[in-house]
């Protein structure tokens, strides 16, 4: 029974990141951090953009949530840091390698998730300023991005 608390404990804590993802995304990315998400709004050159001090940024809580887990024998503490490391693994394969193709693999990709999220994402990219963006999210697609099938 317990293994399945922890399951689940990883499967929401991972869900759950995508409202923090988004709500970092809207408010603090482009807020008062713009000034490191900038560059990746902007065509650019190398593989390296100053927006890629997000992800050791983001990795601090779960790597203190594992570290406080393990020193003080608490699941809950491991777990979460395990689920939110779990979301950073989807963001980084969804945004850096299947939409921005950062990374050349996966390019062949395109089924109706990954159609979906593409749009949204470029959608996200028609701005090029922090102010008035959309599509904050990054790994679950509002229902507005799918394709229509027609009956």
């Amino acid at each position: 029974m317990n293994i399945l608390l922890n399951i689940a404990i990883v499967v929401v804590t991972f869900f759950f990141m995508e409202f923090v993802a988004w709500f970092t995304h809207k408010y603090v990315m482009h807020g008062f951090m713009w000034f490191l998400h900038r560059d990746h709004h902007e065509p650019h050159h190398g593989f390296f953009e100053k927006n890629d001090w997000f992800a050791f940024i983001f990795a601090i809580p779960s790597a203190l949530l594992w570290y406080l887990g393990v020193a003080h024998q608490n699941d809950w503490l491991f777990y979460i840091g395990i689920g939110i490391a779990t979301y950073g693994v989807a963001y980084f394969l969804v945004h850096d390698v299947i939409v921005h193709q950062r990374i050349k693999i996966l390019r062949t990709w395109n089924n109706s998730y990954v159609r979906a999220i593409r749009r949204a994402h470029k959608i996200h990219h028609k701005k090029m300023v922090k102010e008035g963006g959309e599509s904050f999210g990054f790994v679950i697609v509002p229902g507005k991005y799918w394709e229509k099938k027609s009956i």
